[in-house]
């Protein structure tokens, strides 16, 4: 199919479920993290198996939600992993797209998939951020149907040349083109969550869905009515991922994850490619994150 890049085949061609880790890999999260140990990590996780890098896109820092993503801006950071790394996917978790203007997107991911010979993976959300809207002068009760808008405009950016196209975003009348065009047709779009549409809309639409952690049992619920839904489009989660001192440890709960034994991690990733699940983003959190991810790719993509 058109869409389907380097970095998308990378992630969901392979018969088994794949993994990707997602920055920043050092876990600072609050403050502005530090570029060589990041990049570091960055070629140590594809050294060590991970199949896609991936990088959040938080315009601000609002102490009360928690973080600040990977603090550096989405494009010229997965510009600078492209730069450190051979063949790993790179992917948005996610680009909000309320907050962008589609023009600006559609320029800056197609030249982030050309810089990297067609690693780029889109995912892409309608935001959850309240005080960002009314900073970017965007009405927060309108962000489902500009969510649809500008998806739908980057499409028609990447595959067509000088397009006709208006939305409240503006208004292009053929005499302007958007360049780079991506390495395919369209550069792979994933809507997060439910970004506030239909699972119709999401299955009609999307190359794939990415959600956040889910219970297994709700997890076998929502890949059987995607299924049904979207045929073998790929599903993908993220879960935190605490390796606990004790192998044989029992899980406990962590916000969007667990903290347990790898022996406990092994059986419960087993579990999720059983049920049909096709790529999982690990949040790997410690005070060591090289060893966690050598642990992670000896233990758990290694052992699998």
């Amino acid at each position: 199919m058109s869409h389907e890049n380097a970095g998308y085949r990378r992630l969901f061609e392979p018969d088994g479920m794949t993994f990707g880790a997602s920055f920043p890999l050092t876990g600072t999260n609050r403050s502005t993290p530090d570029v060589s140990d990041e990049l570091h990590l960055a070629k140590h996780a594809e050294a060590v198996g991970f199949d896609a890098l991936w990088a959040r896109d938080v315009p601000t820092f609002w102490p009360k939600f928690g973080d600040a993503g990977q603090t550096f801006d989405t494009w010229p950071w997965l510009s600078q992993v492209a730069a450190h790394t051979d063949e790993i996917a790179l992917g948005t978790s996610s680009v909000v797209l309320p907050l962008r203007h589609p023009i600006h997107v559609a320029k800056s991911a197609a030249t982030v998939d050309r810089l990297s010979d067609g690693r780029l993976v889109l995912g892409v959300a309608s935001g959850d951020r309240d005080p960002e809207y009314p900073a970017f002068d965007i009405d927060r009760d309108e962000r489902g149907a500009a969510f649809r808008d500008r998806f739908e405009a980057l499409r028609t950016l990447w595959t067509e040349e000088f397009p006709e196209l208006e939305g409240e975003w503006g208004t292009l009348e053929g005499d302007l083109d958007v360049v780079p065009k991506p390495t395919t047709d369209t550069v792979p779009l994933l809507p997060t969550g439910n970004s506030r549409q239909s699972r119709e809309w999401i299955a009609d639409h999307g190359d794939g869905w990415l959600f956040y952690h889910l219970p297994e049992r709700t997890l076998e619920d929502y890949l059987a009515d995607w299924r049904e839904r979207a045929g073998e489009k790929p599903f993908v989660i993220a879960v935190r991922v605490a390796f606990a001192d004790d192998p044989t440890a029992n899980p406990e709960a962590l916000h969007l994850g667990f903290e347990a034994g790898v022996e406990w991690f092994r059986t419960y990733f087993r579990r999720l490619e059983e049920l049909g699940l096709d790529h999982v983003i690990v949040g790997l959190v410690g005070d060591d994150p090289e060893r966690a991810l050598s642990v992670f790719g000896e233990e758990i993509i290694g052992g699998s």
